[in-house]
């Protein structure tokens, strides 16, 4: 069956039989390695999909024109609207004369927008939606049935744990974990294709990490409360004691999510 994941060095040019990833250059605590751009196509056809531009990188936009070889663009997708992901779409659409889709209509360029359950085709390809709010409110996933992959934007990551934005929530987020967790083991799924860092070949495996680790924050900081942490900036110094002080900030970010999730389920 093809669509097994492609062994590739690196995460530039990593990806499936119809997802290829063309890595940003904006490495940063935040970002990872850099966004990553996909470009999903059927090997041979003359259409093409490309998720996530990335930002807005004159040389990265080109890389990403030149990886279609030919190929016209049927459309721009975004996960989600955050820069690292869409700052580049506008630029990229004038490039190769494609219109963008996304959630937000902010984002949109032409008269179609995305939502939970559309689908999203070029010629014999397509792409189905799934709407996964928490990380961002606009957050969206793309399932690839062809690959039996998910694209995840930063709703899953490839290395690490997703922070919930300030226009994220946190139990918006439980949610959507659910969502996939249980989708994934439905339909088999062979791989999530995440918007930073490394493809995931065990989509079910992962899900249930990244559900696990948020209720275990969610343990410690009810523990860090009840020890007499109160603020955000106590919170992070006890249950984020042992990452770099360079990622306090958005630790703390998520720690706020979790407060505000706290403060809803469990009134005090």
């Amino acid at each position: 069956m093809s669509g097994l994941p492609i062994p590739v060095d690196g995460l530039d040019g990593a990806g499936t039989a119809r997802a290829t990833n063309v890595l940003a250059p904006n490495a940063s605590p935040m970002t990872l390695d850099g966004t990553n751009t996909w470009v999903i196509a059927e090997p041979g056809a003359p259409g093409a999909l490309v998720v996530d531009p990335g930002p807005d990188d004159e040389a990265h936009l080109r890389r990403v024109a030149g990886h279609l070889a030919g190929r016209r663009v049927e459309a721009i997708l975004l996960t989600h609207g955050h820069e690292d992901h869409s700052g580049g779409a506008r630029r990229f659409a004038e490039m190769v004369g494609a219109r963008v889709r996304a959630l937000d209509p902010r984002h949109v360029l032409g008269d179609e927008g995305l939502g939970d359950g559309d689908v999203v085709t070029a010629g014999d390809l397509e792409l189905r939606v799934i709407g996964t709010p928490g990380h961002s409110f606009d957050s969206l996933c793309f399932w690839l049935p062809a690959d039996a992959a998910m694209l995840t934007g930063d709703t899953v990551l490839g290395r690490g744990t997703t922070v919930i934005a300030p226009d994220g929530d946190l139990g918006d987020y439980l949610r959507s974990l659910d969502r996939l967790r249980a989708g994934a083991e439905i339909v088999a799924a062979r791989a999530l294709l995440p918007g930073h860092g490394p493809l995931l070949p065990e989509p079910v495996t992962a899900l249930d990490g990244y559900i696990a680790h948020r209720r275990e924050r969610l343990d410690q900081i009810r523990r860090a409360r009840r020890e007499g942490a109160r603020t955000p900036e106590e919170i992070v110094r006890v249950v984020y004691a042992e990452v770099p002080e360079s990622l306090w900030p958005a630790a703390e970010m998520s720690v706020r999510a979790q407060l505000s999730y706290l403060e809803a389920l469990e009134p005090q």
